[in-house]
């Protein structure tokens, strides 16, 4: 469990880029800061690792306090994901994916065993081994970034904004990706977006932040979808509906006293509840249930 207990951070240009921050970020859940550019949600992130230390406040991993932890050390103890993958352009991809545990004094033969595995666990060919990055395309690339960042078989992994640098179809690939890869091994994700659909795609808990992390609102996809919190949230969420394409084989799933819609993509796409105030079960059928969700309403079916 990860813990931010009144955390500010103020930059010398006088920028406060999180203000007066609290929130749990539950065990083997994944965690999703989602906002505009500018909103703070990177400098959490980095925070997370000592990246960034906090101007105020104390940040807890499992109860102890990061800050009395030598930064270094944290941060091979932390998987990290970033966008473009971040990979040494002269190293292979074994290289590239053993490099936590070269630091970490372990043999070679060991490591690049580690690493060989590693490659099967995101879905690369072994061959792709002895490569370079260069070599690559950019969605192989992230898959090799991922695979470093669990070298370590940390218990937490950072992604920061990790597939926006590639196009939308290999995109809907790595987002695949990483759900079955949290199916499998069960880390604290904490992924950092500004797409709201990704965050409501990956998300067991969703942050929409406002400048200087301001928690807009905090909830699963749909308890969000149901309810907008404000004005801000209700936009936010809606700006990008025309995603969200609903039809008569679009599935649901119960929560509560009504029905969540999940559409042909996966994403959360509003609340149905059924006119006779009872549970309906199967596939949605728009003309005997209504979707409640304020934002995004059944003009895209």
């Amino acid at each position: 469990m990860i813990e931010f207990k009144s955390v500010s951070k103020l930059y010398p240009d006088g920028t406060r880029a999180v203000d007066d921050f609290s929130v749990v970020i539950p065990s083997r859940k994944t965690t999703v800061f989602v906002g505009s550019s500018g909103c703070g949600k990177t400098t959490l992130l980095r925070m997370i690792n000592r990246m960034v230390d906090p101007t105020d406040g104390v940040i807890e991993i499992d109860g102890d306090d990061i800050a009395k932890t030598e930064p270094v050390h944290l941060r091979r103890g932390i998987g990290y994901v970033m966008q473009n993958s971040g990979l040494l352009p002269h190293r292979r991809v074994i290289d590239n994916v053993a490099t936590v545990l070269f630091l970490n004094k372990v043999p070679k033969p060991q490591a690049y065993a580690r690493a060989n595995e590693l490659l099967d666990t995101v879905g690369l060919d072994r061959s792709l081994a002895k490569r370079y990055p260069g070599e690559l395309s950019g969605g192989q690339q992230q898959r090799v970034g991922v695979a470093r960042g669990l070298a370590a078989n940390p218990n937490i992994l950072l992604m920061d904004e990790p597939f926006g640098a590639v196009d939308p179809i290999v995109r809907v690939d790595l987002q695949a990706e990483t759900m079955r890869l949290q199916r499998e091994l069960d880390k604290t994700i904490v992924f950092v977006t500004h797409d709201i659909d990704e965050a409501f795609l990956l998300g067991d808990q969703v942050l929409i932040l406002e400048k200087g992390a301001k928690i807009a609102q905090q909830g699963t996809p749909e308890e969000i979808l149901a309810n907008p919190a404000s004005d801000f949230v209700a936009n936010f969420i809606g700006a990008d509906r025309g995603k969200r394409r609903l039809t008569v084989d679009s599935k649901v799933k119960p929560r509560g006293d009504d029905l969540v819609l999940i559409d042909a993509g996966g994403y959360a796409a509003g609340v149905i509840s059924a006119p006779d105030g009872k549970l309906a079960t199967g596939t949605a059928s728009p003309k005997s249930r209504s979707i409640s969700n304020k934002t995004s309403q059944a003009g895209d079916a």
